[in-house]
């Protein structure tokens, strides 16, 4: 009898960690879902659906961004690619304080994680070395700000927004998005 109880008890756990393993949760998604519903059948619905997908998504990748700047602080080899880093930690640290005092201030739900996608860009970096390490961080950077500066000008630029602080928030911060595009593209041009 024990030895049943013993192997049931192995089946069940072994089921539940292989179900739990198996879930994929993306933080991004339940952050977005989770200001959904708080704000379902009200009149600030749409208004707070649409703050709460830039915001989480911008979340996101200002997560990579700065996580994959820290690697590039670590494993650069070309000291231009290390001021770049330095850079982005400290530019999208800051505004990614500043846009979660908003989304706290709208009761938007921000993610406490990167989406998976973002999560394999960072994994990626990881296994690189030297100057294949430069190179694949500055696409990275590349490609993370132009997916950025398309979804900030989507805000700032739309006259319908309806937000006017998360509006104003995209309108500030795109600037700052377009430079750090710029010089991702020039030391990356130096480098080849």
């Amino acid at each position: 009898m024990k030895k049943i109880a013993t192997t049931g008890l192995m089946a069940c756990a072994f089921l539940f960690g292989t179900i739990a393993c198996n879930q994929k949760t993306d933080s991004v998604e339940e952050a977005q879902e989770a200001t959904e519903e708080r704000f379902e059948d009200t009149a600030m619905e749409d208004q707070r659906e649409d703050a709460a997908e830039f915001m989480t998504k911008s979340a996101s990748s200002s997560m990579m961004e700065i996580e994959a700047s820290k690697l590039a602080q670590q494993k650069a080899t070309n000291p231009q690619v290390k001021e770049f880093a330095n850079m982005m930690v400290n530019d999208h640290t800051a505004a990614s304080k500043e846009m979660r005092e908003l989304a706290t201030s709208k009761n938007i739900t921000m993610p406490d994680s990167m989406s998976s996608d973002h999560m394999d860009h960072v994994r990626d970096l990881r296994d690189k070395t030297g100057a294949d390490f430069d190179k694949a961080y500055l696409d990275r950077m590349l490609s993370a700000h132009e997916n950025d500066v398309e979804r900030f000008e989507d805000v700032a630029e739309d006259a319908d927004y309806e937000d006017a602080e998360v509006k104003a928030f995209a309108s500030k911060t795109l600037p700052k998005l377009r430079q750090h595009h710029e010089r991702a593209k020039q030391i990356r041009d130096m480098l080849k």
